[in-house]
């Protein structure tokens, strides 16, 4: 069986393209999602994996229909081929029910992998260069010595509620907690 799935960003917008394109392409059912592509939990999608079964196959008119990300997608994708299903995008002619289907995605997956092994690489690479001049990473401190001093010297006196030295100092009540517990 071919199983649509049509999505929308927002309510102004309408499914009628996609689900003329879907009907044309010979989907019996049809799913229906109303949200931005970024969110990889959709109701749509869920459903969708509830009711789709080994041999189905997943339509979309375009690619960005079902996902913003080609991470995303290629989960999609290996959800679908791990349950033995099929997954066919119009508009990009990409169709997993053949061998050259299946190896564009193959392609995409390296290239996904490949893309998170430079990020990786140039993140590390840029925190050794930091380190070796000195730099620190991560957030700057909210409080230094002079602060820390005054915090104590504050909490010390009982006529100063916390509430009160949080907003003298500007931070929050953990944040206070926490500098006070270091000490």
């Amino acid at each position: 069986m071919k199983i649509g799935y049509a999505r929308i960003s927002t309510q102004d917008q309408n499914f009628d393209l996609q689900i003329d394109v879907l009907k044309n392409e010979g989907c019996e059912k049809i799913i229906r999602d109303t949200m931005s592509g970024a969110k990889e939990e959709r109701d749509g999608l869920k459903e969708l994996f509830k009711i789709i079964r080994k041999g189905d196959t997943l339509v979309v008119w375009r690619l960005d229909r079902l996902g913003r990300s080609l991470k995303h997608l290629i989960e999609v994708v290996k959800e679908l081929d791990d349950r033995n299903c099929f997954f066919k995008s119009i508009m990009e002619n990409i169709d997993t029910t053949s061998s050259g289907g299946k190896l564009i995605f193959h392609i995409f997956g390296a290239l996904a992998e490949f893309e998170r092994s430079i990020v990786r690489e140039r993140t590390l690479a840029g925190l050794v260069s930091a380190r070796s001049r000195g730099q620190v990473g991560g957030r700057p401190k909210k409080m230094d010595k002079k602060k820390i001093a005054l915090a104590k010297s504050l909490h010390d006196d009982p006529s100063n509620s916390i509430g009160d030295i949080c907003e003298i100092l500007d931070i929050s009540k953990s944040t206070l907690y926490r500098y006070l517990e270091e000490d």
